[in-house]
């Protein structure tokens, strides 16, 4: 597809697509209303699979062609053999999790590998929300107030490295996404500070 379908694709999963190879088989869980897969089936020609919760986007997965089953993720896992897809991506679905640790496991169970991504409450404009407005910060890419559903349960990138470490998972790759989805140089000081999203590979 051309450079405007790219383009118009949300900078989060511009950077997950970039990670996908050319004809693997790929499980997008959460995947909303289908437009990444839909991408990656256009321009990387992959084998694509979602599992989503919402029935309206499912409704628009099937409208793009998509196979898609509804259902939340921790039944949604089951029924795939071990390491039956090459990639599994979480995109900006890990804050709403009741057990991210099962969900992360389960995907490195049916995948090669795992793709997540996540909004930073680390970054400094959260920080600096709650110090002088005494109020919880939405974060810089996901602007949900607190009391809406669904409830998202803040975390930092400190908090997903320390996570990994614990689970005793390898996090392979890591893209930072800054204010106006500037890249930013992976693992320099202060990281927590100024990223909006991450993206993680993880093995």
């Amino acid at each position: 597809m051309t450079d405007d379908r790219r383009e118009s694709l949300r900078a989060d999963l511009r950077a997950i697509a970039e990670l996908i190879e050319p004809g693997e088989k790929v499980l997008d869980l959460g995947c909303g209303d289908g437009t990444l897969l839909r991408y990656l089936i256009d321009t990387r020609h992959i084998i694509g699979r979602g599992v989503e919760l919402a029935e309206p986007n499912v409704l628009e997965c099937v409208r793009k062609g998509l196979s898609v089953r509804q259902g939340n993720l921790d039944e949604g896992l089951r029924d795939y053999p071990d390491q039956s897809f090459d990639t599994v991506i979480l995109s900006q679905t890990l804050p709403y999790l009741d057990n991210p640790a099962f969900i992360i496991c389960e995907m490195l169970r049916v995948g090669h590998r795992a793709i997540v991504s996540f909004a930073n409450w680390g970054h400094w404009r959260c920080r600096l929300e709650l110090l002088l407005h005494g109020r919880m910060p939405q974060a810089p890419a996901l602007p949900q107030a607190w009391d809406t559903a669904p409830r998202a349960r803040p975390l930092t990138v400190r908090d997903f490295i320390e996570f990994c470490a614990r689970e005793h998972i390898t996090i392979t790759r890591s893209i930072y996404l800054g204010e106006k989805n500037r890249r930013l140089r992976a693992a320099r000081l202060g990281e927590n500070v100024r990223v909006a999203v991450a993206i993680f590979e993880v093995r």
